[in-house]
């Protein structure tokens, strides 16, 4: 068993409920080739959060390169055309933008600038900027750039969001499934406010742990590459200690499955 967080790092709670030890991974995650492989998930019992915490340095395990290289493979054209396809009634992603699309038609902006954060394949920015939006997309990975570039026509970032200088004037920044993946959440929300436009807003999905944990504890939203899986109050205590205001947060069961909290958040001045 790897041990149990000292304190919350949402709400400071100190008392954590033990969930699961895996000395393998569970069906369906990623082989990233982590040897030995010693991982255990807690709950902190004041506001629900769920946390991974590793025997091993994850961020040395999966972000050398090997990320994109293991959950993709080397077909990203066929996965992004094939993403790209399905039906809007069967995709997560065109439902995002749809999502989007409603909400921020009621805030009486004007502008359609999108920064993508850890965009992966690119589908997002791609179907944003069908929907008429000016995308770019910020990606570490200079393949899912070289890529996001070639197929969905979006102007790209290569870097790590923590470390590049901030290009202000964006309407929207996305967090679709990213900040579970660093270990510092607070503080990579909290960056997203010298990107904004006056007036801009964060959108921010996240797993959801709360309601996925009632499930099975081997869901997809606890895979090794989460930090954490959120709950309603901790999705909540993200937002207010990144120097965001929760404008819109809800919970979503996915086409694909997957247990999602999504917001909508705005800085506060």
């Amino acid at each position: 068993m790897v041990a149990a967080p000292d304190r919350c790092a949402l709400c400071e709670g100190v008392r954590h409920r033990h969930l699961i030890d895996y000395d393998r991974p569970p069906q369906g995650e990623t082989d990233f080739a982590i040897a030995p492989y010693a991982r255990s998930m807690w709950q902190c019992e004041s506001c629900g959060h769920i946390v991974n915490r590793y025997g091993f340095d994850l961020a040395r395990a999966l972000y050398e390169g090997a990320y994109t290289q293991a959950t993709y493979g080397p077909r990203l054209r066929e996965t992004f055309a094939r993403v790209m396809a399905l039906l809007p009634e069967r995709s997560d992603n065109r439902q995002r933008v749809a999502r989007i699309q409603a909400y921020m038609g009621g805030t009486g902006l004007a502008g359609r600038r999108l920064l993508d954060v850890g965009s992966g394949l690119g589908v997002f920015p791609a179907a944003m900027a069908a929907a008429g939006w000016e995308c770019t997309a910020l990606d570490p990975d200079a393949r899912a750039c070289d890529m996001v570039a070639e197929l969905a026509g979006s102007a790209t970032l290569c870097g790590d969001f923590m470390t590049l200088p901030p290009t202000p004037g964006f309407d929207l920044i996305a967090f679709n499934k990213v900040i579970e993946h660093v270990g510092d959440m607070i503080a990579m929300l909290a960056r997203a406010r010298a990107w904004l436009a006056p007036g801009g807003v964060a959108y921010v999905e996240l797993p959801d742990g709360e309601a996925a944990i009632l499930d099975s504890p081997d869901r997809e939203e606890f895979f090794v590459e989460h930090h954490a899986a959120f709950s309603m109050a901790s999705a909540a205590l993200l937002v207010r200690r990144s120097g965001f205001s929760v404008d819109v947060i809800e919970r979503v069961r996915e086409p694909s499955s997957k247990y999602t909290i999504r917001l909508f958040a705005r800085p506060v001045p």
